[in-house]
């Protein structure tokens, strides 16, 4: 299923013109979109039909990994059917009329502050941290105070009526966030010449080198681990689950034995999804390493 096939509308958690608003234009252009407050409200908008599909960030190759993601996704009942790249690029914005001078504080997501030390560094501004890129870049506009500027998304710009002060003015040119865009229903790739993304979770058993010994079936079986991620459960301090992404496909010979050997030392697998690759990843050959 392409991205045009997809239904009438696509979740997304944050306001309008939020880095995840952007993801689903440049994804699916001609969907209608649902902002929601929080990941559980975009998450309940799929379960509950009023979005065909979310549009949930997972990592990003400055900040790390989505945390709130791999708690919500094992009990979400809901399944990966396709990935999506978004390159970030941080826009300083101001209301119409304001030159870069003129601005005193700098709003923005406690995550876009940190990726733009250099610019705030150097314009020698305050900081106010706010809940996310698009409600700063609203307040700019609703406040009219050509001191105040936000860091925010050229959509953002679009949608409140901001300037564009300075462009691209993140630290790291390789800022980058991946998106998972997740169904109620599952929708899995066919096996087939072109590169497949398979993603799960598991729970390795209480025994000595659990881990080892389920991770060595996909070294043993050619299989290509681009991702593993532990976290704790119910305040145990054990990191006992772990999501991961591999590159194949379950019916390929070497995954499926790969993913046999994985059972014998878990107490629980539940496969997420199985879908193509973005051609992020043909483009770029060294796999992004986290949010």
């Amino acid at each position: 299923m392409s991205a045009k096939t997809l239904q009438q509308t696509i979740a997304f958690q944050g306001e309008l013109g939020a880095f995840s608003h952007l993801a689903c234009r440049e994804f699916a252009p001609g969907l209608k979109t649902l902002a929601c407050a929080t990941f559980e409200d975009a998450f309940a908008a799929v379960a509950d039909g009023r979005a065909e599909v979310a549009m949930i960030p997972i990592e990003n190759s400055v900040a790390g990994r989505v945390a709130d993601i791999h708690h919500l996704l094992p009990d979400s009942k809901l399944y990966i059917t396709r990935e999506h790249f978004l390159r970030i690029r941080l826009q300083l914005l101001a209301v119409k009329g304001a030159e870069r001078q003129d601005i005193k504080t700098v709003m923005s997501h406690t995550m876009a502050l940190g990726q733009c030390r250099n610019l705030i560094r150097d314009m020698r501004v305050a900081k106010e941290i706010t809940a996310d890129t698009a409600g700063a870049a609203r307040t700019v506009a609703q406040h009219e105070d050509k001191s105040r500027a936000a860091l925010s998304s050229s959509l953002a710009a679009e949608i409140y009526g901001l300037e564009i002060i300075q462009a691209d003015v993140e630290d790291a040119h390789h800022n980058t966030t991946r998106f998972l865009v997740l169904s109620a229903t599952p929708d899995d790739a066919e096996l087939n010449d072109k590169p497949v993304i398979t993603s799960f979770f598991f729970k390795v058993r209480n025994v000595p080198a659990a881990l080892y010994k389920a991770l060595g079936g996909f070294a043993t079986n050619g299989v290509n681990m681009t991702k593993l991620e532990s976290y704790q459960l119910e305040g145990s301090f054990q990191a006992s689950q772990f999501y991961a992404d591999i590159e194949g496909h379950p019916d390929e010979r070497n995954v499926r034995l790969a993913l046999e050997e994985l059972t014998f030392f878990t107490s629980e697998l539940k496969v997420l999804g199985i879908y193509p690759a973005d051609s992020f990843r043909l483009r770029n050959s060294d796999p992004i390493s986290g949010l």
